[in-house]
């Protein structure tokens, strides 16, 4: 094919994606003086710390460093904890002001920053101000340390302090491993014995180097956690004695000192909420599904000893307020939509902000309720999705938004009437002009109200079709937002003539427990006859020629792009499958048996659910890719799916990165493999290649 106008592969590659660029970590000062924010440039990811000044609207830098964050400058273990963040950001990565008092902390490659200067010296994980910002807890060769006292000393291989475990960073969406005391007197800290969990050896080839990770797999021991809270001043540290649990899930404080922590069984079917006074501990909540327990950060507790809780104990989670003996005050939302978020909450007047489905599982708004329930007022008007940062003292608020036609934007209005008090950001993005990037049409389909969204190319159809799969849960693909424009595989694919086509299947995120539970002990199965009911009604539409489809997905998408090919071998004539799981038993603990069950009590499914059976049924076109220090899909699930392919004689193609893992983020890498994976798709779609 003649190269038409549009995003060329280096287009594709490259990081951050057009209009993609947007401020980030957006937070109010404690004192209320500025609206904190970090920002890169149009096309680069060195982000820079920059300040709103709320009494004249000025923005001015916050910190110019000097040595910024790069993938070059920075230690194994904080390049770990940033892939399993999923954090590509550069420059200042990250910062935090005191809880109480506006002091800012900035780590940085060379050193931890307070105020600009620099107060500790590397290396030091996960530093954490005092909440009167006086004082930074740190990490340090695996024990817990403030300014430059160690207060653990007991630190060895497979046993740490302070840091939170792998199966935390990678699967719960915790990264703390240490918290504060209100009163900056106490700290709660977690200890992490792995010392029995096997290493799992991954080699670097250009530099003869190995690494060694404690992976907890499906059916095999998880690290042993415990949690002690230490007092400054002696040094001495209390264990707790939890209720019997397998997973530490949360830990916060009450605003008078008391620990709140919540810890889930193995099966993930029961979350307990304790509190610790002192050593006494009292269960305050204990919630329990049927089909699985979705963490989240939405516990607020009040002053009065109670607290604000979220729950999807109706099929849809909502919130809820409880008095200090946990008895049931209030049930401040209900219907079939769910909350995403708890965004502020202000106790003196009564009311609760937070972002939620209410209006729509394709959109986002903030919305505000009282505390005795009643009417919910939406405060957001803009179709499409907006993330909010809400101060309750100061009446404002951070409304970032955007939708498929609207790339983002920021602006600090007033939570009485929306209005706007401050524009804090506005910068299209001149690459989506000159590449022509045209926003997806969304829609709906089938009797369980699938969202889908067409990229569709100029020309009669039917058309070649590249379906997009995620199709997993704890995800969504389908939002109105300027991301699902900014696709940019899709883009490429659909100014060469391609519809690319993208459904959020039954298992997907934010339409309810039903909806995602659809998937329960057997994943493969739902998810695939939702994306094949989804091409056949596009073929029946006449938009997609069903002789010529294939489909591409990474990590859980890819384990997907696999089972469709395999599973289909009628509907889907090629497939890229990147990072895959194979085998569901070569996977971690809490993903996996959150969503399979335990393997000893669901081994058919297990097997069901794997790729190994259906290789015979294999008839398409296969394009493997997989970094080979990918340390959470590790490359052995390919490696295994490539010995049966052997065995059955399949052909395939086999796409390796030794120096990636499970994101690849070098630019060159990338670039080489949109350029395969595009040629791969023309060749075995239209019979022909794709240069550029």
């Amino acid at each position: 094919m003649a190269d038409p106008s549009g995003p060329t592969l280096e287009d594709v590659a490259r990081l951050p994606a057009p209009g993609t660029s947007a401020p980030t970590a957006i937070a109010f000062s404690p004192d209320g003086a500025v609206v904190s924010y970090l920002l890169a440039g149009t096309e680069d990811l060195d982000r820079r710390l920059y300040a709103l000044n709320l009494e004249d609207g000025s923005t001015t830098p916050l910190l110019e460093p000097k040595h910024g964050v790069s993938e070059e400058n920075i230690s194994r273990e904080e390049k770990l904890r940033r892939e399993r963040a999923r954090e590509m950001g550069l420059g200042v990565s990250s910062y935090a002001w005191a809880k109480q008092a506006a002091v800012l902390l900035t780590p940085l490659p060379d050193g931890v920053y307070i105020d600009g200067d620099r107060r500790i010296e590397p290396p030091a994980l996960d530093p954490q101000l005092s909440p009167d910002g006086a004082h930074v807890a740190y990490v340090r060769d695996g024990d817990l340390w403030v300014d430059d006292r160690r207060l653990t000393h007991a630190a060895e291989d497979g046993l740490t302090y302070g840091l939170a475990d792998y199966i935390a960073q990678e699967e719960m969406d915790r990264y703390h491993g240490f918290w504060w005391s209100p009163d900056g007197t106490r700290i709660a800290f977690q200890e992490n014995d792995e010392r029995h969990v096997p290493h799992f050896r991954i080699s670097h080839v250009e530099d003869n180097d190995d690494e060694l990770h404690r992976y907890p797999f499906v059916g095999a021991d998880n690290a042993k956690v415990r949690l002690g809270v230490v007092e400054l001043d002696s040094g001495d540290v209390t264990w707790l004695d939890l209720p019997p649990f397998e997973y530490l899930a949360r830990v916060d404080w009450s605003l008078d000192g008391k620990l709140l922590v919540q810890t889930e069984d193995r099966g993930q079917q029961t979350l307990t909420l304790s509190r610790f006074d002192g050593t006494e501990r009292t269960t305050l909540l204990e919630e329990s599904s049927d089909v699985w327990i979705n963490l989240h950060d939405m516990l607020r507790p009040l002053p009065d000893g109670g607290f604000l809780w979220a729950s999807e104990r109706s099929g849809f989670r909502h919130l809820y307020v409880y008095d200090a003996d946990a008895k049931l005050v209030q049930q401040l939302t209900d219907g079939e939509w769910q909350v995403d978020s708890v965004d502020a909450v202000d106790t003196e007047t009564g009311r609760v902000w937070f972002s939620a489905t209410m209006d729509g599982a394709t959109e986002r708004h903030l919305y505000e309720v009282s505390f005795d329930g009643g009417e919910i007022r939406r405060l957001t008007d803009a179709p499409g999705v907006h993330h909010c940062t809400v101060e309750p003292r100061l009446g404002l608020f951070v409304d970032l938004h955007s939708s498929t036609g609207a790339q983002p934007t920021a602006v600090v209005r007033r939570l009485g009437d929306g209005a706007v008090a401050y524009p804090l950001f506005a910068r299209p993005d001149p690459r989506v002009e000159r590449l022509g990037l045209t926003p997806p049409r969304l829609g709906t389909f089938g009797e369980h109200g699938l969202h889908y969204a067409l990229f569709e190319p100029d020309g009669e159809p039917p058309h070649p079709t590249a379906v997009v799969v995620y199709g997993g849960p704890h995800a969504q693909l389908v939002t109105d937002s300027w991301g699902l424009t900014a696709m940019m595989r899709a883009q490429y694919l659909r100014s060469r003539g391609f519809l690319v086509a993208v459904c959020d299947n039954r298992g997907s995120a934010r339409r309810g427990l039903a909806f995602e539970g659809a998937i329960r002990h057997r994943l493969g199965e739902v998810e695939v006859e939702d994306q094949v009911a989804f091409v056949r009604h596009l073929a029946d539409e006449g938009l997609a020629d069903p002789e010529r489809v294939g489909v591409y997905g990474w990590s859980y998408g890819g384990y997907m792009a696999l089972m469709l090919l395999a599973k289909a071998p009628d509907v889907y004539r090629a497939a890229v499958a990147g990072a895959p799981v194979t085998s569901w038993e070569g996977y971690d603990t809490h993903y996996t048996e959150r969503y399979m069950g335990l393997l000893d009590e669901n081994k058919d499914g297990y097997e069901a659910s794997a790729v190994f059976p259906y290789v015979d049924q294999l008839d398409g076109d296969l394009l493997l890719v997989h970094g080979l220090i990918d340390e959470n899909v590790h490359f052995r699930h390919t490696a295994r799916l490539v010995n049966r392919l052997i065995a059955a004689r399949k052909d395939y193609h086999l796409l390796l990165f030794p120096d990636e893992r499970h994101s690849p983020r070098s630019v060159q890498d990338r670039i080489y493999m949109e350029q395969r994976i595009a040629s791969f798709l023309a060749s075995s779609l239209l019979g022909t290649q794709l240069h550029r």
